[in-house]
C-alpha cells in the first residue's frame, strides 16, 4: 500500500535524480570514487519470486534476536519474533501507521544526494520500527538483507523511530552471492533521552556494488551509538549523516573496513552539531591489503549556536602491502569558539618490532601478521555490546584474514 505523500515523493526524488544524475568524481564529495562501474549496467529489479539464499543461515540470527526481518533482493521474505513496547513491519505495510508519514523520508535528504533520491523513487521493503515511549528492549533486533542474481538492483528502506526514554539495540547485515547492485537508506529518529544502539554489517559479495546510507536525527538528551563494519563488497560507498538536533545529545560512530585483493570502499561521515552541549566522538579504523583502496573523508560541523560542543575524530589506518592506498581527509568545520575539537589520522605498517617479538616466540609469519591485525581492529570489535554481533565479526574475519595475508615478507621489511 502507497500513500499519497509516498506517490508523491517517489514523483519528486524521480525527477530529482533525473536533475542530479550518477555522481562523478568531478564532485569533491565524490573524489575517490567513481561509480560509472555501476551506471553503465543496465539493472533490473527482482522479478517478485523473493526468496532467501540457502546461505541465509550463515548470518541470520533467528533465536538470538528478540525479533529478525528477513528481505530478498529487497523484498520482505519472512520475520519472526516479537516484544512488549516494540512495533516491527515490513515498510510495505506501514502506510496507515500515524507516525509513518510524520517521519519517511524527513531525514535523509533527496534533494541533495542523488543516490538518496534513486533510493527514494525506487524504494522497495524494508522494516518500519517504532519503539514506544519509556520501553526498554532487553535484546536487539536483526534486518537481514540478502542480495543474489547477476544484474539484479535493490532498494531497501528503513525507517526506526524510538521514543522518548526509550531503548533499543538494532543490527542491519546486508549479504549475498553474485553481481549485483544494492542501495540503501536507514533513517534513525532517536527521541528525547532515548538510548540507540545501532550496527550495521556490510559483508556483501566480493562482486556486488553497495551504495549505504545511515540518517540519524537525535533529539535533547539522546544516546545514540552507531557501529560500522565493511568486508564485503567490490565497489562500496557507505554514508553516515548525524544530525545532533537536541541539546545535549550524544554520539558515539565508530567503523572497521577490511580490505583485500581490489576491492574499494569510500566511507563518508557528516556530524553536524546544530544544538548546544553535544558531544561525538568518531573512530574509523582501515585495514588494507593488495591493490584495495580505502576512503575516510569525515566532516564535523559546529554550527553558531552550538556553544560547549566536545567533539573527537580520529581515522587510523594499517596498510598491509606496498599497491593498497587510503585516501584520509578528516576535516572540522567550526563555526562559534566556544568548543573542545579535535581530528587527526594515521597511516602505518606492521610494527616491526612486534613482528619479531612474536616470531622469536615460534609464531609463523603468517600467524604472527593476522595476530597483530586482529589486535589492530580489536579496538572496535571489542566495544560491541551484542556478543552474537561480536562473534561473527571475528569469525568472519579471522576467514578473511589468512585468506589475504598469505605466508611472505613482512610489509615493514
Amino acid at each position: 500500500m502507497t500513500t499519497a505523500v509516498q506517490s508523491d515523493l517517489r514523483e519528486q526524488a524521480a525527477q530529482r535524480f533525473a536533475q542530479l544524475g550518477w555522481p562523478t568524481p568531478e564532485l569533491e564529495e565524490w573524489k575517490f570514487t567513481n561509480l560509472a562501474p555501476i551506471e553503465r549496467i543496465e539493472w533490473r529489479a527482482d522479478d517478485g519470486a523473493a526468496r532467501a539464499s540457502q546461505k541465509t543461515g550463515v548470518v541470520s540470527l533467528r533465536g538470538q534476536a528478540l525479533a529478525e526481518l528477513v528481505f530478498s533482493n529487497g523484498r520482505f521474505v519472512d520475520a519472526a519474533g516479537a516484544a512488549p513496547g516494540l512495533e516491527i513491519l515490513p515498510i510495505s505495510q506501514a502506510a496507515s501507521h500515524p507516525m509513518f508519514d510524520r517521519h519517511y523520508a524527513r531525514y535523509a535528504d533527496y534533494q541533495r544526494h542523488a543516490l538518496t533520491a534513486l533510493n527514494t523513487a525506487n524504494a522497495q521493503d524494508g522494516a518500519f520500527i517504532v519503539v514506544r515511549d519509556g520501553a526498554t528492549l532487553d535484546g536487539f533486533i536483526h534486518l537481514l538483507f540478502i542480495g543474489a542474481g547477476d544484474a539484479i538492483w535493490s532498494h531497501p528502506r528503513n525507517l526506526i523511530v524510538v521514543g522518548r526514554g526509550a531503548q533499543v539495540a538494532v543490527v542491519e547485515t546486508f549479504y549475498g552471492d553474485g553481481n549485483y547492485f544494492t542501495n540503501a537508506v536507514t533513517e534513525i529518529v532517536a527521541g528525547e533521552s532515548s538510548v540507540v544502539d545501532h550496527y550495521r554489517i556490510e559483508r556483501e559479495s566480493i562482486d556486488a556494488f553497495h551504495v549505504g546510507t545511515v540518517q540519524i536525527h537525535q533529539e535533547r538528551a539522546s544516546h545514540v551509538t552507531s557501529r560500522h563494519i565493511a568486508l564485503g563488497g567490490g565497489l562500496v560507498r557507505n554514508e553516515v549523516n548525524v544530525a545532533l538536533a537536541g541539546e545535549g545529545a550524544n554520539l558515539t560512530l565508530d567503523g572497521l573496513f577490511v580490505l583485500a585483493d581490489s576491492q574499494h570502499i569510500d566511507n563518508h561521515t557528516v556530524i553536524d552539531h546544530v544544538k548546544p552541549h553535544c558531544d561525538s566522538l568518531e573512530l574509523y579504523k582501515g585495514i588494507l591489503d593488495d591493490k584495495s583502496r580505502g576512503i575516510f573523508d569525515g566532516l564535523i560541523i559546529v554550527r553558531p549556536d552550538a556553544q560547549k560542543t566536545n567533539s573527537r575524530q580520529v581515522n587510523r589506518n594499517l596498510l598491509l602491502s606496498e599497491t593498497a592506498i587510503i585516501d584520509s581527509k578528516p576535516t572540522l568545520e567550526i563555526q562559534n569558539d566556544d568548543v573542545k575539537c579535535s581530528h587527526g589520522s594515521t597511516i602505518g605498517q606492521l610494527d616491526e618490532e612486534a613482528m619479531f617479538y612474536l616470531r622469536a616466540r615460534g609464531i609463523s609469519e603468517s600467524e604472527a601478521r593476522s595476530l597483530l591485525i586482529y589486535a589492530f581492529a580489536s579496538e572496535i570489535v571489542d566495544r560491541m555490546k551484542i556478543d552474537a554481533v561480536k562473534e561473527n565479526i571475528r569469525a568472519a574475519m579471522f576467514r578473511r584474514i589468512p585468506k589475504g595475508l598469505p605466508e611472505r615478507r613482512s610489509a615493514t621489511r
